[in-house]
């Protein structure tokens, strides 16, 4: 460890949980996937930062374009709340990268991450459950089944 980096091992990094399951499977994965790139970056030391920052900017484009193309293939209601959130995100991504290349204190970006997995548990129980319900109405005539081993939800970071 350098003198300027952080102890990541004192940092409790966004976890999986079943409370995060929404019923509809592809989402689901992709939800998963985004925990672990949020932890991968809370986590990360300055050497590695922008790489897991960019690894998660890949990651969220191609989740926010899955979610959007079920929105239009479907008329999706909210679709544009929805997509400004994810707009957000990308944005406050960018913004970041732009910081990191102009040599900003790697912290940036694990502040970053730390408000992406704060962000996270309110976007998926309100607009991702809307979508997923209504996806689940438009394939199959119903509400997703959902089935939960593990509902505890880790504390925010800070709370």
């Amino acid at each position: 460890m350098n003198g300027f980096d952080v102890d990541r091992d004192s940092v409790t990094p966004m976890a999986w949980s079943d409370a995060f399951l929404l019923g509809y499977a592809a989402m689901d994965e992709t939800h998963r996937e985004f925990v672990a790139c949020v932890a991968a970056l809370q986590t990360a030391g300055d050497d590695d930062i922008a790489h897991r920052l960019a690894d998660f900017e890949r990651h969220a484009q191609r989740h926010f374009d899955d979610e959007q193309k079920w929105m239009d293939r479907t008329a999706f209601p909210a679709a544009q709340c929805h997509v400004e959130e994810h707009a957000a995100v990308l944005n406050s991504v960018q913004e970041v990268t732009t910081l990191l290349n102009l040599g900003a204190d790697p912290q940036v970006a694990r502040d970053l991450a730390d408000a992406l997995a704060n962000w996270f548990p309110g976007h998926a129980d309100y607009m991702d459950a809307a979508l997923s319900h209504w996806l689940s109405k438009h394939m199959h005539g119903g509400a997703p089944v959902v089935v939960r081993r593990n509902v505890t939800r880790q504390p925010s970071p800070g709370g």
